[in-house]
């Protein structure tokens, strides 16, 4: 079965991500930022994180970059998913070794396609 860390702080979109990911047959890991993305990545290894880039705490970007300074986590498959929307923004995300970087709102049925095409 498949790993998937989900790091956002909004209740609903979590919500609604754990339901979908479970029914599509992941092992869903869920973190309110990006610190508790951190403590969970120190026992758990997923094969991909979605990371919001505006949280309490620790940012998605900040997260990301300790997630690449890893060696164990460095072959995890990121997408961000934000409403930062700018192009600065996504290439930023990019930049620091996203695979992908989706805009809020989006589609949940898009959201997993994508990340069984990264798994495939």
């Amino acid at each position: 079965m498949k790993k998937i860390l989900l790091v956002d702080d909004e209740p609903n979109i979590i919500m609604s991500l754990e339901y979908t990911f479970k029914k599509n047959n992941f092992e869903v890991y869920i973190a309110r930022d990006g610190q508790e993305a951190l403590d969970i990545l120190e026992n758990q290894i997923p094969d991909v994180i979605i990371l919001d880039v505006m949280m309490p705490n620790v940012d998605g970007y900040a997260t990301l970059e300790q997630i690449k300074k890893n060696e164990k986590l460095n072959q995890c498959k990121v997408i961000f998913l934000s409403a930062k929307n700018k192009e600065s923004d996504i290439q930023k995300g990019l930049a620091l070794g996203a695979s992908d970087y989706i805009t809020k709102p989006f589609s949940l049925k898009k959201l997993v396609d994508k990340v069984k095409g990264l798994l495939e």
